[in-house]
């Protein structure tokens, strides 16, 4: 019976991992699970699972609530550092981190560092420290296996395949939910609107992703340090049905591809029991149903994020986390109504431009430019000295 540790377990993520593992009872055993603030549904999950450890990374967490968990012989840890905590202290055999953002890198490098089996949903972790993480993994022997069900169709296509004999791998997009929109229309563009995709039910932050396609140019960053591909590799398609997870073409011009309806416990629970498959009841794909799959090539000019991405990975160094940082910010920003869509990109074009890069980064060094990105975004979105202001 493998243990398992779910970081971010009320979000999107963690809780079809919670049905995934639900389904699956003789195969696994929550050990750990952290949210931020949703402590009612941590409360449920944990007198139901009986965790060795919870986490509660948000503030003010309601006392009654720990008190009734330690009452119940599980420990607490709180605050961001609980996810450090908990790592080293609780037994786990596979991380799925589907923590948000940046807060997903410390634990799992930790983790990393130690040799576990790390189930990759945060993609922030790589685009941040992918270097950092990688030279860890090959040192401590730890297994990172993706979550995101185009990285996870990559790395299926990839099972028993040379690296030499791979031309391309081919990660698609469905667009968002602006695809066909206008360009000259983006201004008038609501946070409903971005929340509204047409075919993933995602947490906030990674739908606003979606609808700016840096979700996608934030995986590109991803699948370079998962793959060891050169960015030439690497290209991206946009495929609105979400049928075609992702693909990979060889050097003899063969394609391989991995299809199934968007599902993520597909994925999900591919990354827990791999390398075995184990039965899923999910949607059949009937092949006469679909009538359709189309395929466009992307446009950065009027989805800038995607470029700003590959910039950042050319640029290297600590680029990548300025440019994660700045977007999380501006997404907040975005989310909390204080700046227009549109904005988005601008205020991460100009935190790139601003900071000059540094090679070979320390860990410090990311966290400091990290810092320096989200304060960035705050002062310009604050002080009104860049015309970011919502229309």
């Amino acid at each position: 019976m493998k243990k398992i540790a779910i970081f971010g377990a009320s979000g999107s993520i963690g809780k079809n991992t919670l049905d995934v593992i639900s389904r699956l009872p003789d195969e696994f055993r929550i050990t750990c699970m952290s949210v931020h603030t949703s402590v009612d549904f941590l409360l449920q999950q944990a007198l139901k699972l009986r965790p060795e450890a919870v986490i509660v990374t948000g503030e003010n967490a309601p006392q009654g609530s720990i008190e009734r968990l330690k009452e119940n012989g599980i420990s607490v840890f709180l605050g961001a550092d609980g996810l450090q905590q908990a790592v080293k202290s609780v037994d786990f055999d596979i991380l799925l981190n589907a923590l948000v953002g940046a807060a997903g890198l410390l634990p799992t490098l930790l983790a990393v560092e130690m040799g576990r089996t790390i189930a990759l949903a945060n993609k922030e972790t790589l685009v941040m420290a992918g270097e950092l993480i990688t030279r860890a993994a090959e040192k401590s022997g730890a297994k990172l296996i993706p979550v995101d069900s185009e990285h996870s169709a990559i790395f299926q296509c990839l099972l028993g395949e040379r690296s030499e004999n791979v031309k391309r791998i081919i990660l698609t997009g469905s667009g968002g939910p602006f695809f066909t929109r206008q360009e000259n229309r983006f201004d008038e563009i609501t946070v409903e609107e971005a929340l509204s995709h047409p075919n993933w039910k995602m947490g906030p932050k990674i739908t606003v992703d979606s609808a700016t396609m840096m979700n996608k140019g934030l995986e590109i960053i991803e699948a370079f340090w998962l793959f060891g591909l050169p960015l030439q590799k690497i290209d991206v398609v946009i495929h609105p049905q979400s049928i075609i997870h992702s693909l990979v073409e060889f050097v003899d011009g063969s394609l391989k591809a991995q299809l199934g309806w968007p599902d993520m416990r597909i994925p999900i629970q591919f990354a827990l029991t791999y390398p075995l498959r184990k039965k899923l009841q999910t949607k059949k794909l009937d092949f006469a149903d679909l009538k359709q799959l189309t395929f466009f090539h992307p446009d950065s000019q009027k989805f800038p994020n995607l470029r700003l991405a590959v910039e950042a990975l050319k640029m290297g160094g600590t680029a990548p986390a300025i440019l994660n940082a700045a977007n999380e910010a501006a997404v907040q920003k975005f989310l909390a109504r204080e700046i227009r869509f549109t904005a988005i990109p601008e205020l991460i074009e100009t935190a790139l431009s601003r900071r000059p890069v540094r090679k070979n980064p320390t860990l410090d060094d990311i966290l400091q430019e990290d810092r320096w990105a989200r304060e960035f975004v705050r002062n310009a979105v604050q002080s009104g000295k860049v015309a970011f202001e919502k229309k």
